[in-house]
């Protein structure tokens, strides 16, 4: 697991994009229907950000990897 500052919640490296994206689901559908305590909430909420920084990781390793497969691409064209 990654280690963050004090203030900052840590990412959850063992989880895929696919399964972090429906546990985000699974928390912003508990928090829409709410019933739940304060301190309940607030649970959700940080586990939700963590979720949602783990998205953002594996989209941004996604769009490098196509980043850099594009730029490969127009290296490849420039030279044939």
């Amino acid at each position: 697991m990654a280690k963050k500052s004090a203030g900052e919640a840590a990412v959850d490296d063992t989880l895929g994009y696919e399964q972090a994206r429906d546990a985000l689901l699974e928390v912003v559908r508990t928090l829409e229907t709410g019933g739940t305590s304060l301190e309940e909430s607030l649970a959700l909420w940080e586990r939700g950000e963590q979720l949602a920084k783990t998205c953002e990781r594996w989209l941004d390793g996604a769009k490098a990897r196509l980043d850099a497969a594009l730029a490969e691409g127009e290296e490849q064209s420039e030279t044939d």
